[in-house]
């Protein structure tokens, strides 16, 4: 399957999501949030640890479906940026399961790769 790839996600967000298999993140990262607007509730996502330039074949992460998708600005504390906010976008998933990368390519600064889904001895992230 051919999936929009969301990269850098920690690895407690990872392992929250595969203990409990609805998990909502808060995206920050202007990439993803990028990503995102590419895709509508109901779609599914690859999330994997790794950053943008290090995702290539055989990349394991895990496969979600996005089931509500909120964007929304917050106020930073002027102490600690020069700016004065920041985009947000919570995602409620559901777990599909376990992925690898065949393929990756990149279309218009978003990430998309073709993914298998693994059973979950395969998976030798952790």
């Amino acid at each position: 399957m051919e999936l929009i790839v969301l990269v850098g996600i920690s690895r407690r967000a990872l392992d929250s999501l595969l203990r409990n298999p609805y998990r909502t993140l808060e995206i920050r990262n202007a990439r993803n949030i990028g990503a995102l607007e590419k895709l509508q509730e109901g779609r599914k996502v690859f999330l994997t640890y790794e950053t943008f330039q290090d995702i290539t074949r055989s990349t394991e992460g895990v496969i979600a479906e996005i089931l509500r998708m909120e964007r929304m600005e917050q106020k930073i504390l002027w102490e600690e940026s020069d700016e004065r906010e920041q985009m947000v976008c919570r995602i409620q998933l559901r777990l599909i399961g376990l992925g690898k990368v065949l393929e990756v390519g990149e279309e218009g600064g978003v990430l998309k790769a073709k993914v298998r889904e693994m059973m979950p001895h395969e998976m030798a992230m952790g």
